[in-house]
């Protein structure tokens, strides 16, 4: 059984902050009951090519986007636009222990869908918003999208070459990451406000912004900026903070090196054949090369242009110097530490020809995390869900799917 088994959460979020947040709840162990628009489904299903077809329906695609966010997943597909849609998704929220959803603010008052209003039958239901700029400020009615809070937030502002190095400029990161983490924040949230429930049944309004997020995460860049008043500078791959921290160029590729104290520093000097480096007083501490960078790291890297990649890989793993390559995703995915984790997992019908799945990191010794199910297929779980959570009967279905409340498959 998993941790969060004695869960039920109500997912009417889409995309990928919301999502995230409810595959690790449903990972955990909690029942996911995912609402999505009947024949269309949640936007991220056509988000494709790559595509994974589903031979139990038909040769039915999804996209790889949407498979990497809901597996574990049941999907309902209930029309909120319906009178009978937002009953059976009121009636369904009753019955649950979470409701997620990234509307724009004020968006489902009109469906009777809000904290305030599902609050009066279930006072413990904890309601969780995801939305680009939070509940209240003056961007609050705005559509927030992760690159654009990457560049409001600051993280763009640091990412990327620095000024007058070739390809210099703002850059995103590679994947949403302000998404996935606003995701992550959302189920720490979540948990509180269980907790709080679980001692007082008071059930709370839990309210996560995208900007918040990427405001938050900027970590020990926001720090230095409030500590100094001065803007960080983007630096490419190096470290605001400590040198030699970046990649460096090697006979046939790169190799990253993170030196993170003064004993391996003098490690990797002996490791260059520059042992003098070490007791230079430009360069014996971390301060020192700090304000030396633009003489150190041009000796390190003429040292290491004269050897291959895997030299330096050697001798520096075998002196305990910080150190990996840059892989590329095939080289992720054959790693032996990565597989022995299990971060390539899969799929529960992975028979039938499907995809893998990316693991899930966390590792509880008593209530591992749970992979039960591939990510759904639009609205295979309609009927089953309605039967057993709200005693549906068969007729009463037929009606439903009749009036275009419900569908039931793609």
């Amino acid at each position: 059984m998993g941790a969060l088994s004695h869960l039920r959460v109500l997912d009417l979020s889409r995309v990928l902050a919301g999502p995230w947040a409810s595959q690790l709840l449903a990972d955990l162990g909690a029942e996911v009951i995912k609402i999505e628009r009947p024949g269309l489904g949640d936007d991220t299903r056509g988000w494709g090519p790559p595509w994974i077809s589903d031979p139990q329906w038909g040769e039915v695609a999804q996209s790889a986007y949407f498979a990497g966010a809901n597996r574990n997943k049941k999907s309902v597909a209930v029309d909120i636009a319906t009178p009978e849609g937002r009953r059976l998704v009121a009636a369904l929220a009753a019955q649950c222990d979470v409701f997620i959803e990234n509307f724009k603010v004020g968006g489902l008052q009109a469906y009777g869908l809000d904290y305030d209003t599902l609050k009066r039958a279930h006072p413990g239901l904890v309601y969780c918003s995801i939305t680009g700029f939070g509940q209240s400020g003056p961007y609050a009615g705005r559509p927030g999208y992760d690159f654009l809070v990457q560049g409001m937030g600051g993280l763009m502002s640091i990412t990327g070459r620095e000024d007058g190095q070739p390809g210099a400029g703002p850059l995103k990161v590679g994947v949403a990451l302000t998404d996935i983490l606003t995701g992550l924040y959302a189920t720490a949230g979540i948990q509180a406000a269980l907790a709080h429930r679980d001692r007082t049944g008071e059930g709370q309004h839990v309210d996560v912004a995208l900007l918040d997020v990427q405001v938050a995460v900027l970590a020990n860049q926001a720090m230095n900026f409030l500590a100094s008043g001065r803007e960080p500078a983007r630096l490419g791959n190096a470290h605001p903070n400590i040198v030699p921290y970046q990649d460096f160029a090697t006979r046939d590729g790169y190799v990253i090196v993170t030196v993170g104290n003064d004993t391996q520093f003098r490690k990797f000097c002996g490791a260059l054949g520059l042992p003098d480096l070490a007791d230079d007083p430009h360069y014996a501490n971390n301060t020192a090369r700090l304000a030396s960078r633009d003489t150190l790291i041009p000796l390190i890297q003429a040292r290491m242009a004269l050897y291959p990649s895997a030299h330096w890989l050697r001798e520096l793993e075998a002196l305990g110097v910080p150190c990996g390559p840059i892989n590329g995703l095939a080289e992720v995915f054959a790693d032996p530490q990565v597989l022995q984790r299990g971060m390539r997992v899969p799929m529960p019908d992975a028979q039938a020809g499907c995809a893998d799945l990316v693991g899930n990191p966390l590792h509880l010794s008593a209530t591992p995390v749970e992979y039960r199910s591939a990510p759904p297929v639009l609205g295979s779980h309609t009927e089953p869900v309605l039967r057993e959570v709200l005693g549906l009967a068969p007729q009463a279905l037929a009606e439903l799917r009749r009036n275009g409340a419900i569908a039931v498959g793609p």
